[in-house]
């Protein structure tokens, strides 16, 4: 019995818990935070907001960085095909993304709340807002290259 099935469950499960999220946060909830509240309480939504989120994000990347190891080292990774190794690389590149905001953005957003400086709250998010722009448009890049990648070569 292989476990690919279930290897391939989790990485899916991760990457919709991480990507959907983003997609959620970026394109819905930023919006109309923005058209209905002022910065201090837009401000602690999003400390709050993305506090939950981060948790699962934690956790989906380490099911997604493992499941997707798992799936490509069954046969090897010299062996796997090249649109595993894109999809691999565009991973390691949005973790790294993930990373960063994680530890300087939101690090500094939540202390600007935390001090009410609403000014570099606001600095903080809006660079979180660009690097969260920038991952999402790769999530959906690696769940292309993931999906259609092996019917290219």
């Amino acid at each position: 019995m292989t476990f690919d099935p279930f290897l391939l469950f989790a990485h899916v499960a991760g990457v919709v818990v991480w990507v959907g999220g983003m997609f959620f946060a970026y394109v819905c909830l930023r919006p109309e935070a923005a058209a209905q509240l002022e910065p201090p309480p837009r401000l602690r939504l999003w400390r709050g907001v993305l506090a939950r989120f981060f948790t699962w994000v934690w956790v989906a990347v380490a099911v997604v960085l493992a499941s997707g190891l798992a799936l490509i080292l069954r046969y090897g990774f010299a062996a796997a095909p090249l649109y595993q190794h894109i999809m691999f690389l565009l991973g390691l590149v949005m973790i790294a993304i993930y990373v960063f905001v994680f530890f300087v953005p939101y690090a500094s957003l939540s202390k600007a709340v935390t001090a009410g400086d609403w000014k570099a709250g606001g600095a903080a998010l809006g660079r979180i807002r660009q690097l969260v722009g920038a991952n999402l448009a790769l999530g959906f890049v690696t769940i292309a290259v993931g999906t259609i990648g092996r019917w290219l070569g």
